[in-house]
């Protein structure tokens, strides 16, 4: 099972000559962070801050109930200023020791309402985490050879209005020797589903109009042909919409072969989902229309 996280060309593709934005992408990079890393990254952020300010009060001194030259007094001073706290124990008395004091209780109110803003923007993200059948398969289905994979819900909520679109990459020569890559999509059996919980199994006739008409293992690996997936529905539960995307590749692909069942019927004649199969592959019986055994 695959999670559907946004990869990026950059896996692939070395991008070079672009303009560079350090403090839009350093944003994101925070956002796209995991909540052990961006708590530490704060709890640094605050220190160092403290750290700068507690060597100041050291060269000025002016705190009273500070010891002279003390660094540990002056970082403890530095603290409570800046979380706004002040015990009364140390405080400022001279005028330089004053507008030291002013200018952190600024910077604390700006890095309070960045912090802030970063923990409310990752607390307001939607929960839904889509996840993607590891293989894709093409075999039969009503004799017809189609590709399939299967799309989850990997958390309780639900994705309502869910869209699916698959597209395809392949490598082309044109008739003057350029390399081009051509990008298709792929008409589905069903592109949306009012609830996407645990499993939606997704497929892709291949007739007469599509573009895998006609495709092979190695014709596949031949024009470098790599299916792109993508998801996007709102969750049930944040009303956020929630988005994810995979890729799949030759190895990726298995010929010759179905998705196991995840549905059976119980005694009492409800359904139960078996979510353990959800990555499950059956081979099938190869035919003269379709001779591929699984690979």
């Amino acid at each position: 099972m695959r999670r559907g996280r946004a990869f990026t060309s950059d896996d692939d593709v070395i991008v070079v000559n672009t303009r560079p934005h350090p403090l839009r992408d350093a944003y994101h990079s925070v956002l796209r962070m995991r909540w052990g890393w961006l708590l530490a990254l704060i709890a640094g952020l605050i220190v160092c801050v403290n750290l700068v300010f507690a060597v100041i009060y050291t060269l000025l001194g002016g705190v009273s109930g500070a010891a002279p030259g003390s660094f540990r007094d002056a970082f403890f001073f530095s603290v409570e200023t800046m979380g706004t706290i002040g015990y009364g124990a140390m405080y400022p008395t001279a005028t330089a020791t004053h507008a030291v004091v002013t200018i952190e209780s600024i910077v604390s109110i700006i890095v309070t309402a960045l912090v802030t803003g970063i923990v409310f923007a990752r607390f307001s993200q939607s929960t839904g985490q889509l996840v993607f059948s590891d293989k894709a398969v093409i075999g039969l289905m009503n004799g017809v050879p189609t590709l399939s994979f299967r799309v989850g819900n990997d958390r309780a909520s639900t994705v309502f209005e869910a869209r699916v679109r698959a597209s395809l990459i392949r490598t082309e020569k044109t008739h003057e020797g350029v390399t081009f890559y051509r990008l298709g999509d792929l008409v589905l059996a069903r592109e949306s589903t009012q609830a996407l919980a645990r499993s939606w199994t997704v497929m892709h006739p291949i007739d007469e109009k599509s573009p895998l008409r006609g495709a092979t293992p190695e014709s596949w690996e031949r024009e470098e042909i790599e299916l792109m997936v993508s998801v996007v529905g709102t969750d049930d539960t944040s009303l956020q919409p929630v988005h994810g995307r995979t890729r799949y590749l030759l190895a990726d692909i298995v010929w010759g072969a179905r998705l196991a069942d995840v549905l059976s019927e119980r005694p009492d004649g409800r359904l139960q989902l078996d979510v353990s199969q959800f990555d499950g592959v059956v081979a099938t019986e190869p035919t003269s229309d379709f001779p591929y055994p699984r690979s």
